[in-house]
């Protein structure tokens, strides 16, 4: 189906660094048996559909199964928001109420997250931590205010490696009270899908099984062999449409597990948000590369000011690489001059040098609260490869203890030989202070993702200012699944939830 799912022990594990740059990435998969899940019924199943952008005062979301044609040549059987991938996007204004009444037609539970939204705790979306998981046939409804305006999206929390994997993930965008300033304006939603499918539903009952079992599931990233922009492959994707003289937004959102490195064709640009949240004073690049990992959000602006056709690629020689590209049209032209330049080697933005240096929130010298050093490994156990925590897996690591307006600090060390850790805080912001001990030049870095690469280091602050119990992981779900995940939690935070200790379908991972 989508992603390969597999509980196998690896021996040799590659880096995870930039998809559509290295060739090498992924896991050495040689000895394995590969397990491939299906739908028992999927000739059955309707098409995809076209996403549809949702507002009003009452938004209805249903997860169901449908099937995906990605290309002229593969059709997969995926879950989805309203029967596309991505899902619905929900659009609404800053200070909106947002009441979203879902039902779950999957057959198996799930449960929504609204990934970098500060929501309330218990409208959080993780089964066994916020809410019990939402069973098939049954309905839940989310409730939060718009208080951040910004591009954010929803997933699901439930079983999340496999059903993200599977399609499961829509978009959340936030404008400001002031209206965006802009003519046009873009969602672009990055993935990677794998078109080997067939599998015994023994083989997918095993897997389940030695999921369920703690063990962890790895990837052999080379499988993934189709990129795709808003759920299309290659000249399925549609093209994006301009005028001369346009201010044209781009929102990129990668829901994928591979960072994808992208390079926008014959115009200059300027990043004017990362993770929902404006930089300062962003100035002008071209030909470079805009890596965007797992989880985060990059908002790009440029002027339309260079008549013909136009390339936003992925750059890198992997399988997949070639269809992660989207044709942006002017109105009326023909010119199709523009050549892909995908193994071009380029200069990638480094984000923490980017926009105009101004004093944030935060700063590396100001007293804090709370302290925390997060080493972030690689470890071999009983079960197989493990990514942890201070050494230590989920639920055994450390949380972050706070109380509420406690000013945090937490260094984060990757020190994986070659894994890549995306790392994402649930419910809050955090400033990025510093890089490998280099302090921030550029503009204030607010984000809730954060891309480390092996070997480096970075200092994050944040106020403890959204009681609750929070998750803080890898975004790539694959590393969550098998360890590397922590909570934030207030000491004096009471939960009205209560697990259910006999309830086995909260897989809140």
């Amino acid at each position: 189906m989508k992603k390969l799912w597999l509980g196998t022990v690896l021996v040799g594990v590659i880096a995870l660094s930039a998809a559509c740059s290295n060739s090498m990435q992924g896991h050495d998969m040689s000895n394995m048996h590969t397990k491939k899940e299906t739908t028992s019924n999927k000739e059955n199943l309707p098409l995809a559909n076209d996403t549809e952008a949702l507002s009003g005062k009452e938004i209805h979301l249903t997860a169901k199964e449908t099937l995906l044609q990605i290309n002229d040549q593969v059709q997969l059987p995926v879950y989805t928001y309203n029967g596309s991938v991505p899902g619905a996007q929900i659009r609404v204004k800053q200070g909106e109420r947002v009441k979203i009444v879902f039902k779950n037609e999957l057959p198996e539970p799930t449960a929504i997250h609204w990934h970098g939204y500060p929501v309330p705790n218990d409208q959080d979306g993780v089964p066994g931590v916020t809410m019990d998981a939402i069973k098939p046939g049954e309905t839940f409804t989310y409730e939060f205010t718009a208080t951040v305006p910004g591009t954010y999206w929803y997933h699901s929390h439930q079983k999340s490696a496999e059903q993200v994997d599977k399609g499961l993930y829509g978009t959340l965008i936030v404008e400001p009270k002031e209206g965006e300033q802009v003519d046009r304006d873009y969602t672009l939603v990055l993935d990677e899908w794998m078109s080997q499918q067939q599998a015994s539903t023994t083989e997918q009952a095993n897997h389940t099984n030695m999921h369920h079992g703690n063990s962890p599931m790895m990837h052999d990233m080379s499988m993934y062999d189709i990129f795709t922009i808003n759920g299309k492959s290659g000249t399925a994707i549609e093209p994006l449409k301009v005028k001369k003289g346009e201010k044209v937004r781009l929102r990129l959102i990668n829901a994928g597990y591979m960072s994808h490195r992208l390079h926008l064709h014959g115009h200059s640009f300027k990043i004017v948000a990362t993770d929902g949240q404006p930089l300062n004073d962003p100035q002008l690049i071209k030909d470079e590369l805009l890596n965007i990992a797992p989880g985060e959000r990059y908002d790009i602006e440029f002027i339309a000011d260079n008549l013909g056709e136009w390339l936003l690629e992925c750059h890198g020689d992997m399988k997949g690489t070639d269809g992660m590209k989207v044709n942006i049209q002017y109105e009326g032209q023909t010119n199709k001059t523009d050549k892909t330049n995908a193994k071009e080697t380029l200069p990638v933005v480094d984000i923490t040098t980017y926009g105009k240096y101004k004093t944030g929130p935060f700063t590396l010298d100001q007293t804090y609260d709370v302290e925390y050093t997060m080493d972030l490994g690689t470890a071999m156990d009983k079960n197989g490869m493990v990514f942890t925590i201070n050494g230590k897996t989920y639920p055994n690591t450390a949380p972050i203890n706070v109380k509420k307006g406690d000013v945090v600090k937490v260094k984060l060390v990757n020190s994986s030989p070659m894994d890549v850790h995306p790392m994402h805080l649930h419910g809050h912001f955090f400033q990025i202070l510093s890089k490998n001990g280099k302090p921030v030049t550029g503009s204030p870095l607010i984000k809730d993702s954060l891309n480390i690469n092996p070997g480096e280091e970075y200092v994050v602050a944040f106020q403890a200012d959204n009681p609750g119990n929070w998750m803080f992981h890898c975004h790539d779900l694959h590393h969550a699944s098998a360890g590397m995940v922590t909570e934030l939690k207030y000491k004096d935070y009471k939960s009205s939830y209560t697990p259910d200790p006999n309830d086995t379908t909260n897989k809140g991972e």
